[in-house]
């Protein structure tokens, strides 16, 4: 099998915003490659996230085309290409699976969370906060970039990043 080296960070908290413990990888892992026989088939990424609204699904697609950009096809929903993102890691999706009594993603009692990547949080809560849209949580600087935490119209944690290439320096930046 040959294998390539890949650099790669993840961190994962299991608490909320304000505490918590955290689990942090960053390393390099192999891409195997699959054309040899007897790989199975796998996931190769996140085809597309889809919420079940609570109430008015074209009013919540409007909130999210107004106060976070999300450019609305006529179809109602949004195509989020990957040559789009100009940040220097170059696009990724993190998965990852949360403990059944985290508190990660609260105040929301959504079982899910979805993280956004954007272009420039600072600039982007100023906007939300002109708005009239609080954040719950952050700003905050990790390793891997910026962070803050806002509530959609139907109640779900929204996590915002602002990517950055991996570096302890960038914690408290």
């Amino acid at each position: 099998m040959a294998a390539v080296l890949t650099t790669v960070s993840v961190v994962v908290e299991d608490g909320n915003a304000f505490g918590g413990s955290a689990c942090v990888f960053s390393g390099r892992i192999p891409d195997i490659d699959s054309t040899d026989e007897g790989d199975m088939a796998k996931v190769t990424g996140i085809g597309g996230v889809f919420l079940k609204c609570k109430g008015d699904s074209a009013a919540l697609a409007a909130w999210y085309q107004q106060h976070l950009g999300m450019p609305l096809e006529d179809f109602g929903g949004a195509v989020l290409r990957w040559p789009d993102d100009k940040a220097e890691d170059g696009g990724l999706t993190v998965w990852a699976l949360a403990a059944k009594d985290s508190q990660w993603f609260g105040p929301s009692d959504s079982s899910f969370m979805i993280n956004y990547r954007v272009d420039d949080l600072d600039a982007l809560l100023a906007q939300l906060r002109a708005a009239g849209v609080e954040a719950v949580g952050g700003p905050e600087s990790h390793e891997n970039g910026k962070f803050a935490w806002i509530m959609d119209p139907d109640g779900n944690k929204v996590e915002l990043w602002q990517p950055m290439p991996w570096d302890d320096k960038n914690k408290g930046a």
